[in-house]
């Protein structure tokens, strides 16, 4: 990692350069720089006081110049993605006696935030400091921690604040430890107010070297240069490459200068968002079987989503006796009928059956599938008794329609719950099982490993809200279910057992992630964030559960919970070989501590799972460099890198993993995709796994993310698969990972090319790949041209014998549309070798080879 962060420090140095001699601007002479200037630090409360820390220097306290202006420095990432969240006011900064910087700001609640640096431009992790908790707090009034100062006094520094109109305070020595806070009787100080750009601001002046305001206004100078530089677009590359003529490209490849690498690069990411469980993957039909939605899975927001929700008819709910205390609510039907529309309607089919299900009492019901117009499509009779029983028939419909109702009805008194209908054909005909044309999209990505349950389901909306594997498998209607962070309702039908049961169907590898002790960085449950985790008291338990699950995965059928897996029906272990823990968390103390603690037990307890840790949301910043730190110090053999860029950004760094070190953790890229779904995108993202497939000896793993999207139901665009009651809709991106899903190889050819354009804006838009399958020898070539030319290659391989015929599939089309689809032929060896690839495609190559023979291994 320290090799790749001085590499690209290095390149940003000659963007510097670039930039400044081509605007024509320069830095004053040596003899002409002041030694010392005035730096002004200071926030605003625009767009909500989410955009950061700004600075302004001056050399006469008179005269301010704005770094930017207000260019983002540092930005609050307290709180979640609402209105007051990840905000930043009344910000101070103070330089201590070691030369560190400071900086204390204010998040609209009770707690002191605080980031410290060395130079300003690469914060540590931030704090948040609970100051409020032994102060005796309002029952209707939640406290706001507001006018956070600081100041230095008998070698100490006091952190002077406000809240309700009284002043406190607390001390440190160095800014890690606090005292209890205190009443305040001391003069504060104060922040300055200075005119910047024409605005009245307030903030702190620090002096500094001129060199350090040199660095700020590099840093600024080159973050506009990288985002402008990424900001590309099929019209902005034909407008750049104007007069470009097709490019021809000679490329050897040699057969006997191989490495061996990951074989596992693609994999699929399964998150329970945009309905992709319930209503979506899980096959069950019937939306709020179990009566169990609540006002709370939507925090209040819509008071029809309750335990009614889905449902129309005569009922009323009841709680007396239910089936099981983790499932209380039920239906009572009086002389009356109800239906559901499962999620926006139940589609079938002509002539399939379906499985009906309910948990009864009472007397006989009356159960039909009817189609909107009221047409009876199938009808069964099912008889309960008078305690609670569970009841099955057999649905068959007569016509196919997209927008069907179940009905039950009763000429006395029962009640219901549990009301589910499953297709009978499911994803290899499993029960409980998934829909199987979504289980059939994801099976033809020949997907190496699957992760789940998330994301930040994982984790979860605060610590009450933390996704608790255990409340997932077990009979149905025994199984706890919860709200889901985004915003919706998880009956988790599809739990831990289903979840591996998929993998192995699917003949992939099981990762799931589970959380780190904290709950999601952007929760706005218990606390604003991760600051607030699992009490340490507590802690013991939760590193049980995550040795349990293992057990759950991996244990003969004489452990404890070995024996659960087995009596849901799978005797032998389900073979678990990697864990995830944490999800691109906030890397804080609180997170620190709880992480090490869970890593550590499974490390000692388990050291045959190779587990994943984190890294944070981004490819850059301090959760980046924080959670890399904590990952070399514990010698992780992986580590979970998410970043979610523009195109522009993968054409440009298609050498982002070339520098990494290898004798560091490896790296599963668990979260990546670039912003849309149009060919352009996956055009990007064929060319960036170009650079994976070249770095798959350090990188493990990599997914796309999201996988799944119901229509109308969405809550994060873009996904890579769309799908309705009735539809699969795959986007391009998706035939982008299919095609290197089902052309994975275990070692990579050096090659070489050469083009007949020097320029770099050329060079980084043609991405190429050869690698070879280890199971049938073939060899396999990937070409990517996101340029609006064609581009001739002429491909020659040495030291390897290939056959006479290849296999040949383009994907080419219009880059701003999202219709282009793959199309495969058969044709000449010498034919593919040389085929022109049209303006804006991607190509793969497969052949066979006259040898399997590579790294003097034979196959």
């Amino acid at each position: 990692m320290k090799k790749f962060l001085q590499q690209h420090f290095f390149g940003l140095a000659v963007l510097f350069v670039i930039v400044f001699l081509s605007s024509g601007f320069s830095f004053k002479s040596k003899a002409d720089k002041p030694d010392k200037v005035y730096l002004f630090a200071y926030s605003t409360l625009k767009n909500n006081g989410k955009n950061g820390l700004h600075f302004a220097w001056s050399t006469d306290q008179k005269n301010w110049f704005g770094i930017g202006p207000e260019h983002s420095f540092l930005k609050s990432d307290y709180g979640s993605w609402g209105p007051t969240g990840k905000s930043m006011s009344e910000a101070f900064l103070i330089k201590d006696d070691n030369g560190i910087f400071h900086c204390f700001w204010s998040v609209k609640d009770d707690v002191l935030a605080q980031a410290s640096s060395k130079d300003l431009i690469n914060w540590k992790s931030q704090r948040y400091i609970q100051a409020m908790k032994n102060i005796t707090k309002k029952l209707d009034e939640k406290p706001v921690i507001q006018n956070i100062t600081v100041g230095k006094k008998d070698g100490q520094y006091g952190i002077h604040w406000v809240s309700d109109n009284t002043k406190y305070y607390n001390t440190t020595k160095d800014f890690v430890n606090y005292t209890e806070t205190k009443e305040d009787t001391d003069n504060a100080p104060k922040l300055t107010e200075i005119t910047v750009q024409g605005d009245i601001q307030k903030g702190t002046i620090t002096i500094v070297d001129w060199s350090v305001v040199e660095m700020l206004i590099r840093t600024m100078e080159s973050v506009k240069f990288r985002d402008k530089k990424d900001n590309t677009s099929p019209k902005s590359d034909s407008l750049m490459l104007a007069g470009l003529k097709p490019v021809t490209a000679q490329i050897n490849i040699n057969g006997s200068d191989v490495k061996k690498i990951s074989n596992m690069l693609t994999g699929v990411f399964f998150e329970d968002i945009n309905y992709a469980a319930d209503g979506g993957l899980y096959g069950e039909m019937i939306q709020n079987r179990d009566f169990e939605y609540a006002v709370s899975d939507k925090k209040g927001r819509d008071e029809k989503w309750n335990a009614t929700m889905a449902w129309d008819g005569d009922f009323k709910i009841s709680k007396e006796n239910p089936i099981h205390a983790n499932n209380p609510n039920y239906a009572v039907l009086i002389k009356s009928s109800v239906s559901n529309t499962g999620f926006d309607g139940i589609a079938l089919k002509a002539n399939e059956k379906y499985d009906f299900s309910v948990f009864a009492k009472g007397v006989k019901l009356t159960v039909k599938l009817k189609s909107s117009a009221g047409e009876t499509l199938a009808e069964t009779i099912v008889i309960p008794t008078a305690s609670w029983k569970k009841l099955t028939g057999v649905l068959k419909s007569s016509k196919t329609v997209t927008d069907a109702h179940l009905e039950i009805s009763t000429a006395g008194e029962t009640a219901v719950d549990m009301v589910s209908l499953f297709p009978q054909k499911t994803f290899r005909n499993r029960k409980n099982g998934l829909r199987a044309d979504l289980a059939e999209a994801i099976a033809g990505m020949n997907p190496k490993f699957v992760r789940f349950p998330g994301g930040c389901v994982a984790h979860g909306d605060g610590i009450h809200n933390i996704y608790k594997w255990k409340n997932t498998i077990g009979p149905l209607e025994s199984r706890i279910p919860a709200r889901n962070i985004w915003n919706y309702h998880q009956s988790m039908g599809l739990g831990y057992f289903e979840y591996f049961q998929f993998c192995e169907d699917l003949g992939a590898q099981a990762v799931p992630v589970l959380a780190a002790g904290v709950p999601c960085q952007n929760s706005s449950d218990g606390g604003a964030g991760q600051q607030f985790g699992i009490p340490m008291e507590d802690m013991d338990e939760y590193v049980q559960d995550v040795l349990d699950l293992i057990e759950y995965a991996n244990g003969s059928v004489n452990t404890i919970w070995g024996k659960k897996r087995a009596e849901a029906g799978h005797p032998k272990p389900f073979n678990l070989k990697y864990v995830g823990i944490g999800n691109e968390d906030l890397i804080s103390d609180v997170f620190e501590e709880r992480y090490r603690m869970i890593v550590k037990a499974v490390q000692q307890k388990h050291p045959e799972i190779i587990i994943i840790g984190t890294v944070g949301p981004f490819f850059e910043g301090s959760d980046y460099n924080e959670g890399w730190a904590i990952a070399n110090d514990l010698k992780l053999p992986m580590v979970d890198e998410h970043y979610y860029q523009s195109p522009g950004w993968f054409i440009n760094n298609q050498n982002f993993y070339d520098s990494y070190d290898r004798s560091k953790s490896k790296v599963y890229l668990g979260e990546y995709a670039s912003r849309g779904n149009e060919f352009y995108n996956a055009l990007s993202e064929a060319l960036y796994l170009t650079g994976i497939e070249r770095n798959g000896d350090v990188v493990t793993m990599a997914s796309y993310a999201p996988l799944l999207a119901r229509e109308k139901h969405t809550q994060w665009n873009p996904d890579l698969i769309y799908f309705n009651g009735h539809e699969v809709k795959p986007t391009v991106n998706y035939f982008v990972q299919q095609l290197y899903g089902q052309n994975p190889g275990d070692f990579y050819l050096q090659n070489t090319v050469k083009l007949s354009d020097a320029n770099d804006e050329v060079n980084k838009r043609i991405g190429f790949s050869a690698v070879q399958d280890k199971t049938t020898g073939d060899l396999i070539i990937k070409l990517v041209n996101v340029l609006p030319v064609s581009v001739a290659p002429s491909i020659t391989v040495a030291n390897l014998g290939t056959a006479e015929n290849a296999s040949y599939t383009l994907l080419s089309g219009n880059p701003e549309k999202t219709t282009a689809r793959p199309v495969t032929q058969q044709i000449t060896a010498k034919e593919a070798f040389s085929k022109e690839l049209p303006p804006y495609s991607f190509a793969v190559i497969r052949i066979k080879v006259n040898e399997k023979v590579l790294l003097n291994e034979t196959f």
